[in-house]
């Protein structure tokens, strides 16, 4: 199976189309609630760690806060809706400073998971296309590049 990962201009916001239902209906709530929390386990090993909270309760919540929104995109029960309102996901990601390879590390991490979930590679690969690119819309910061770090220091 073949997971890869679009890239894109800086800001460039496709439309993104929700995954079949058959992933939801594969996993159910508990299995898309275990895929987010080993997702969130690799990005505590990661080098985008810093994006995330570090205290462990504010962690734990965020984790709870993706699975919600998870299983909701899914199909499932409208948990985020009813804790936290109506998503509005690149609004609530502006506060953090993500670069292009800060997404790729995210969507790496869900490469290494997704291969081993026991449902159709079909529907992996919709919620694959889902995520790829649902995560160009939370890139906020384009990357700077060497050059660029030398002229801020010349001003």
């Amino acid at each position: 199976m073949e997971l890869k990962i679009v890239e894109a201009p800086f800001g460039f916001r496709p439309r993104v189309e929700l995954p079949n239902t058959g992933f939801y209906s594969g996993l159910g709530e508990k299995g898309v609630r275990k895929l987010v929390h080993e997702h969130y386990g690799l990005l505590r090993k990661s080098n985008v760690n810093h994006l995330f909270p570090q205290d462990e309760e504010a962690f734990e919540q965020a984790k709870r806060n993706s699975a919600d929104f998870f299983v909701q995109m899914l199909g499932g029960p409208q948990h985020y809706f009813e804790k936290r309102g109506r998503p509005m996901m690149a609004k609530r990601h502006a506060a953090f400073k993500i670069q292009p390879k800060s997404r790729i590390i995210w969507l790496k991490c869900y490469q290494q998971l997704l291969p081993k979930l026991d449902i159709p590679e079909k529907h992996i690969i919709s919620f694959w296309e889902y995520l790829n690119l649902f995560s160009l819309w939370m890139v906020n910061t384009p990357e700077i590049q060497e050059n660029e770090i030398s002229e801020l220091r010349i001003k």
